[in-house]
This record gives C-alpha cells, structure tokens and sequence, in this order.
C-alpha cells in the first residue's frame, strides 16, 4: 500500500505518517518545509516539497499512489477568504490532480466544526444538515461539498479537539494549570468530545482500509463527554495540581476575544481566539457519536480522557515544553 499524507510536518499528519509506516504503509509526504519533514524520518519516508497550490508538486504527489489522505489545512486565518483558499481551494486542487490519476482513495481529515454544534445530550453522528458557525467551520464544510461531488472513493472524518503528544493548543492550558487558573468560556457546562492524536490517526488507517466506509462521514472521537469545567480539572489531575476556575461571561468573552484578533492583527499574527471563536465557546456542546465509525470499521479508542491527558503531560515533560 502506497499513501500520500498532506500536512504530514503537523501534529495530525506526523501522528497519522508514524501509524502508517507502523502498519507497513510506503508514505509519501507533501510538505512545504523538506527540512521540517526531516523529523519524520528520512529512511521511512519519502518527502515531496510543494503546498496545495502547486499544481505540479501535486500531480507528482498523487502518482502511483492507492490512498490519499488529506490533513493539511489552517485552524487560523485572517479572514473567511484566507480559511477557504487554504481549506476549499487546496482541496479543490488536491482532488483535481488525484482524479487525472485515476479512482485513487481519498479520506479527508475535517473538522466537528463543519457539522456544527450538538444539543446537549446528543451527540451528532455525521448524518445530520450541517449548520457551522464560524468561518473555519465553513471552510471545512465546503472542502467536505469539494471531495463528495468528485469521482474519488471517499470518506470524511469530523475530529473534536484533538489532543496529545507535540499538540501546541492544548499545551496553552497545562500552562495555565501550571499557574494555578483554568479559565472557563461561559458556565463550564458545555459539553465536550475528544480525541487522542494516536487514536485519531488509527481511525484513519481503519477507514482507509475498508471499502464499506466509501461515501461515509464519520465523527472520530471517544465515547466520553465532558464538560468543560471537567477538562480544565483534567488537565489540572495529569498535573498533580489544582486549579481555580475563572468563568467567563459572553460580553467579557467577545471583549476579550476581539482585543486579542486585534492584537494579533497589529502585529501580523494569526490566531485562533478571534471574536468569531465566540461563536463556538458560548454553544450548548461540541459532541459526537463515534457509533457508526466502530462498527463500520472496527476501530476502538484506546485512550479516555484521563490517560489520554497523562500521557500527553509526560510528554510534554519529558520534551521539555512543560
């Protein structure tokens, strides 16, 4: 089996290239940074250097593979353009040169947000009409609308927050547990799947592998949910520590969300903590049902929460981010 990764140098796509090579997979990564993808391990692993615009590296990527599978893409724009020349647009040209090769498999790495919000106490198994409510989760829907209209064999997995080893968003908050605060958008009650990297990436090998999940959707994540107070306590566990909650209101959260995009903005960064991220903080759960993605693949999670974060904190420890 030959599999082309793109985003391969990220935290998904390096998880997702040491699950495959693990499983006997030749991989070929497309990355923008051939230096960066020397961590990947350049005896395992044959690097391509080119980006999702390229429409040259991208048919040179796709030759003489079976499977594609599509991770890269950005969590962080400037604005709803940026999000879709990045996420549809690169997935557009994606598709484009891998249906001149022929009837490749292609599985797609997008995200809940493209789904949308769950009710509480119901998780959504993929079936449902999405209804995203930020940009990136526009993004994402289109790229989703970009490989269903193809002539590729697809499937689609929608991952919640996805946490682990070499992950830099959920570091931020064993930071501040390390200080002593877990701060909280809204009540703390929201509730809350997710997934383990090395989890997530063996639920793409399983998809990739089987043919009865062609033209599926999927939600790829632990059965547990959790409040987002109960994270925050979580995370504050691995640590051995406590924490104090600090809940913040709607009006505080859009302030604080708009300083921080401005600030950001002033100085020519990107961030994820834009005004529209409070679309998404104040909803009543961000949830998924992984039902339909282990019976129709036989992948199990192995990782709950409270291991899953363990883990990850040794690591941090042990890599000295922490």
């Amino acid at each position: 089996m030959k599999a082309l990764v793109t985003g391969a140098t990220g935290f998904v796509g390096s998880h997702l290239v040491e699950t495959l090579v693990r499983a006997g997979v030749e991989v070929t990564a497309l990355a923008r940074s051939p230096k960066k993808a020397l961590a990947l391990g350049a005896e395992r692993v044959r690097v391509l250097s080119g980006h999702l615009h390229q429409n040259e590296a991208l048919e040179g990527a796709v030759e003489n593979q079976d499977i594609v599978y599509h991770v890269a893409g950005v969590v962080a724009a400037r604005s709803e353009a940026e999000f879709l020349r990045a996420n549809r647009e690169g997935t557009r040209n994606l598709v484009a040169a891998a249906e001149r090769r022929g009837d490749l498999r292609f599985v797609l790495v997008s995200s809940l947000a493209a789904g949308g919000p769950a009710p509480r106490g119901a998780p959504l198994r993929g079936n449902e009409p999405p209804r995203p409510v930020t940009a990136y989760g526009r993004s994402k829907l289109e790229a989703e609308q970009v490989v269903r209209a193809s002539r590729l064999s697809w499937s689609i997995v929608r991952p919640p927050i996805v946490y682990g080893p070499r992950d830099r968003e959920v570091l931020k908050l064993f930071k501040l547990a390390r200080l002593g605060m877990a701060p909280i958008f809204g009540s703390g009650t929201q509730e809350l799947s997710a997934i383990h990297a090395a989890d997530l990436a063996a639920a793409l090998l399983a998809v990739g592998e089987r043919d009865n999940t062609v033209g599926r959707t999927y939600n790829a994540c632990h059965p547990e949910v959790f409040t987002s107070a109960d994270f925050s306590r979580a995370i504050a566990s691995a640590m051995g520590c406590s924490v104090k909650t600090i809940r913040i209101p709607p009006a505080l959260g859009r302030a604080l969300l708009t300083l921080t995009e401005t600030s950001c903005r002033l100085t020519g960064r990107t961030t994820i903590l834009t005004i529209d991220k409070a679309n998404e903080f104040f909803q009543p759960a961000w949830t998924g049902d992984p039902t339909p993605l282990i019976q129709e693949s036989d992948w199990h999670p192995v990782h709950d929460l409270r291991s899953g974060l363990a883990e990850t904190y040794q690591w941090y420890r042990k890599a000295g981010w922490l």
